[in-house]
C-alpha cells in the first residue's frame, strides 16, 4: 500500500510537471509578427519589413523604412566608395585611403591609379586588398559622408544626380549590383554591412512601395 501511494504520487507530481511546461514558440510565427520599434537595435541585423507593419500612416512607415535601408548606406562598407568628395575611404574609421588616390583621370598632374590597378574582381586573402566586380567610387554627384538621411533621400530618387535612374532601377541597383554584394563579404576582418543584401533589397521596395518618403530634415 504505501509503496502504492509513492506511485500514485509520482505519477501527480510528473503530469503537473508536464502541464506547466511553457510552449515553445513559434520561430516562423515570431519572425513575421512586427517588432517593436523602440526595441534596442543589432548593429548586424536589419529590421525586415514586418517591423513596421504597426505603423498605419503609409508615408511615416516609407520614412522608417528608409531609416533602416540607411543603416547600410551610411555605413563605411558602403560610404567609404560614396564620399561627398574625390578622396575614397578606409575602414570602420574612414579614414583617408592609404596610398594616396583621387578622383578623376589625374592625380593633380600625375597619371592616376585606377581602382582597379590593386582592387580586383575578388578578395585577394593575403595581400588583404578587397575586390569585386567594376570597383570604382560613386560620383561626387551620389557622395554620402556627411550627408543626413534626408539628402541622401533625395539624392537616390533624383534622376539628375543618380545616373539617370528610375526608383526601380534602384531597387535592381540595391538586390542585384555585385560592387554592392561586397559590403556583406568585404573579406577577412572587416566588419560587413548590417543584414544581408536581400533584406536590404526587401526593405528598398517596400520603401518605393509605400511611396518613397523621405526622413524629415534638410535636403539638397
Amino acid at each position: 500500500m504505501r509503496s502504492g501511494r509513492w506511485a500514485a504520487g509520482g505519477l501527480l507530481l510528473a503530469l503537473a510537471a508536464c502541464s506547466s511546461t511553457p510552449k515553445s514558440e513559434d520561430p516562423v510565427a515570431k519572425a513575421q509578427a512586427p517588432a517593436n520599434l523602440s526595441d534596442p537595435v543589432d548593429a548586424q541585423a536589419l529590421r525586415p519589413v514586418s517591423a513596421f507593419a504597426g505603423v498605419k500612416d503609409e508615408a511615416a512607415r516609407s520614412r522608417l523604412l528608409f531609416s533602416e535601408m540607411a543603416r547600410v548606406l551610411t555605413h563605411p562598407r558602403c560610404a567609404n566608395c560614396h564620399p561627398s568628395d574625390d578622396r575614397p575611404r578606409q575602414g570602420m574609421a574612414q579614414a583617408i585611403h592609404d596610398p594616396p588616390v583621387w578622383r578623376g583621370p589625374d592625380n593633380h598632374g600625375v597619371p592616376a591609379m585606377r581602382c582597379d590597378t590593386c582592387h580586383q574582381t575578388e578578395n585577394s586573402p593575403h595581400a588583404r586588398v578587397p575586390g569585386a566586380p567594376s570597383w570604382h567610387l560613386a560620383p561626387l554627384e551620389m557622395g554620402w559622408i556627411g550627408r543626413s538621411e534626408a539628402e541622401i533621400c533625395a539624392q537616390l530618387k533624383d534622376p539628375a544626380r543618380n545616373g539617370g535612374k528610375s526608383l526601380d532601377e534602384i531597387h535592381t541597383h540595391l538586390a542585384e549590383d555585385a560592387l554592392v554584394a561586397w559590403g556583406w563579404d568585404p573579406g577577412h576582418g572587416r566588419t560587413p554591412a548590417p543584414g544581408s543584401q536581400a533584406a536590404l533589397a526587401a526593405l528598398a521596395k517596400a520603401w518605393i512601395d509605400t511611396g518613397a518618403a523621405c526622413p524629415e530634415g534638410d535636403a539638397r
